[in-house]
Parts: structure tokens; C-alpha cells; sequence
């Protein structure tokens, strides 16, 4: 096995040809990509014939599919419909996975309001337990959850809460979005040392079998001292980080095959190919 490299979603250079996600698979394996998460942040919206049709063309291309749950989910709101109606969201985008062929949802932690962030993560580890065992009895048990790393400094979700969150459940694996673990720790990851802290502390709190296949999302992220991340930039940016070679060596280096999403601002297939091939370089 090795790690894939795919986009979130479609890219300038997409959408400036094609109007279909259904063009995505053929598009992504002539770049020479593995994946593609498919977008349902503003609501899942997946009729069957489109998501049959998806799911048909991304396996005659080899592209593995993963799904990203609603953003409006939030596991550690203090409003129990909020929480119930956040399951919702998980089942639907379980069933949208199913359609389209994926078998992992990102989803996203919550915020903290005006909670110390140790209620808010026992609300979210609530939520989320309901939220797998609601989605076993509907038949999805194959679906992957895989909780966030969130950047701004009021949401649920730094490094140590999203690994708590995926001890609830064998299945359960991290989405490790390094570009926000980035901002919140206001440009932390800046060496190959930092990297391999994450690395260990996964494989730690989770074991072996988890960090070799963890999902992961990576871009360039501005941020700000007083709240963390801001905007999403593109690799060309010099100012921000993380930098993505340091990591990809030591992926290559601990044999490791975890999914990598690049969700830079509208160069996400031409990054996500500069990071393939790094890895490539290195192994």
C-alpha cells in the first residue's frame, strides 16, 4: 500500500472545463492522482442515479472516494435538538458515501462556545457514540468515521481531542488536517520534528494499525494571533505555512499509506500532485 493524493472538491482548473463531478475520476487519473473527498459542507444533496453514476466511474479509473459531512454538524452544541439533528447530518452523509462509493466521512468536531473545552468534548464524545451506533442499526457499520483537526482557537478539535474522539470507536480514524493544527498552534509546524511529534503521538494514542491509514487534509492556512485560522491559500504562498516535504519524507520513510486530501484555494489537483510527487521522490 501506499499513501494517495487526491483533492477536496473541484479546482479552477476543473471547473474552468468541465461542469460535472462526474468528469472528476477520468480527470484525476490522467493528472496521475489517487482520490477525491467529495464536498456535501453545505448540506448532502446526492440524488441515486448521480451517486450510482459517480460511484461507476471513480472505480473504472481507480479513484478512491471519501466524503465530507456538513459543516454546519456540531457534535458539542449545547442545544440537544443541535445534536440530534448533527446525527442526522452523519446518517445522510453515511448514505451519500454509500451512493458514491466511499467509505469515509470527515467530520467535524464542534465548537467550544462558551464551554470549558472539556464539556464540549463529552458532549461531542456523546454525539458521536449516538451517532455510530445510529449508524450500525441503519445497515452502514462499513462507514468510516474520521473526526477533524479544526483551526480556530474556539473549536473543538486540537490534536489531543480528535484522538480522544477516535478511541470511542475501533473503526473510527483521524482526518489530520495539518494546515489547521498549523494555525491554531500560530506556525508550529515547522520542522520535520514537529511532524514526527504528530506522527507519534497518533500512533500512541491510537496504535500502529490507525496511523499507517489515517485521512488527512493539507493546505497552506493564513491565520491570526487572536483566533487562528483565516483563509485558505495555495502552495505558492511564502509565508505560511506548513510545507509539505518534510512531511511526505517521513511518510515515505515510516512506510506509512494514509490518504492525502489537498484542499488549497483553487489549485487543490495541482498541489495534491506537487505533494504525490515529493512522496514519490522518497520512496
Amino acid at each position: 500500500m501506499s499513501a494517495l493524493f487526491g483533492p477536496a472538491g473541484s479546482s479552477e482548473a476543473f471547473s474552468k472545463v468541465h461542469k460535472s463531478s462526474l468528469n472528476m475520476p477520468a480527470y484525476l487519473k490522467e493528472m496521475g492522482l489517487d482520490c477525491f473527498e467529495y464536498q456535501c459542507g453545505q448540506g448532502v444533496r446526492v440524488s441515486d442515479s448521480m451517486g450510482a453514476s459517480l460511484k461507476q466511474k471513480a472505480e473504472e479509473q481507480g479513484i478512491v472516494m471519501s466524503l465530507h459531512a456538513p459543516y454546519f454538524i456540531s457534535l458539542s452544541s449545547v442545544e440537544p435538538e443541535k445534536r440530534d439533528k448533527s446525527i442526522d447530518y452523519i446518517l445522510q452523509s453515511a448514505a451519500a458515501a454509500r451512493k458514491i462509493g466511499a467509505k469515509r466521512i470527515v467530520i467535524h468536531s464542534g465548537s467550544c462556545s462558551k464551554m470549558s473545552r472539556e464539556e464540549a468534548l463529552d458532549l461531542a464524545k456523546d454525539t458521536l457514540s449516538r451517532a455510530r451506533k445510529a449508524a450500525v442499526e441503519a445497515g452502514f457499520e462499513d462507514i468510516i468515521f474520521c473526526p477533524e483537526t479544526m483551526g480556530k482557537f474556539n473549536q473543538l478539535g486540537n490534536l489531543e481531542e480528535v484522538l480522544e474522539l477516535c478511541r470511542l470507536d475501533d473503526t473510527f480514524l483521524p482526518t489530520i488536517d495539518f494546515g489547521h493544527l498549523n494555525a491554531r498552534t500560530l506556525g508550529s509546524i515547522n520542522s520535520k520534528e514537529a511532524y514526527e511529534k504528530i506522527l507519534d503521538e497518533i500512533e500512541n494514542r491510537l496504535g500502529h494499525d490507525r496511523l499507517k491509514v489515517f485521512h488527512s487534509h493539507f493546505s497552506k492556512i493564513e491565520y491570526t494571533e487572536n483566533g487562528g485560522e483565516k483563509k485558505h491559500l495555495t502552495f505558492d504562498d511564502d509565508r505560511y505555512g506548513p510545507d509539505f516535504e518534510p512531511l511526505m519524507e517521513l511518510i515515505a520513510r515510516k512506510n506509512l499509506s494514509p490518504t492525502f486530501i489537498c484542499e488549497s484555494a483553487g489549485t487543490q489537483d495541482i498541489d495534491a500532485l506537487a505533494m504525490k510527487k515529493s512522496y514519490l521522490r522518497h520512496i
